[in-house]
């Protein structure tokens, strides 16, 4: 429930979150079967995000911790999120000073999580280009086909 009350910045930093909670706080899981999770996540119907908190509460827990872990971290934010659009709409936020604060602070958590994963999942030259190369064609050419076939090229060049 703590990860779904206080983060902020949408799929991506849940994801950091999750990374920073369960795997270096707590140390449930390594960095590789969480990378290898996310993956999984991926290629699944439906916000890999919400997957992956789903399935690292199936992993503690069975069904019931799923369900739970759900429960834990999109109720608590559908809450706020609630909330902060009823504000928004009411009191005109869009130069409120503590929004950009947490915008950043969300770019901050993001960008120490895929620091951190990089230097694991990442750790020679060969595995560095492949990553670069895999987001730039990721980026270029953004579709579900492209990222089977990165997956596929770049796990026969490993």
């Amino acid at each position: 429930m703590e990860v779904g009350i206080s983060f902020f910045g949408g799929p991506i930093a849940r994801l950091a979150y999750f990374k920073s909670e369960y795997v270096d706080k707590r140390k449930w899981l390594d960095e590789k079967f969480y990378a290898d999770i996310i993956a999984l996540c991926q290629f699944l119907p439906g916000p890999a995000s919400s997957q992956v908190g789903i399935s690292i509460g199936m992993l503690r827990g069975g069904l019931l911790g799923g369900v739970i872990s759900w429960a834990g971290f999109t109720l608590p934010s559908v809450i706020v999120l609630s909330i902060f659009a009823f504000m928004y709409q009411s009191f005109n936020l869009e130069s409120a000073g503590w929004i950009q604060d947490l915008k950043i602070i969300a770019v901050a958590v993001v960008a120490q999580a895929i620091l951190g994963m990089g230097k694991k999942l990442t750790p020679d030259r060969q595995r560095i280009t492949i990553a670069i190369i895999a987001a730039a064609l990721t980026l270029a050419k953004p579709s579900a086909l492209t990222q089977i076939l990165i997956i596929i090229i770049a796990g026969g060049l490993v």
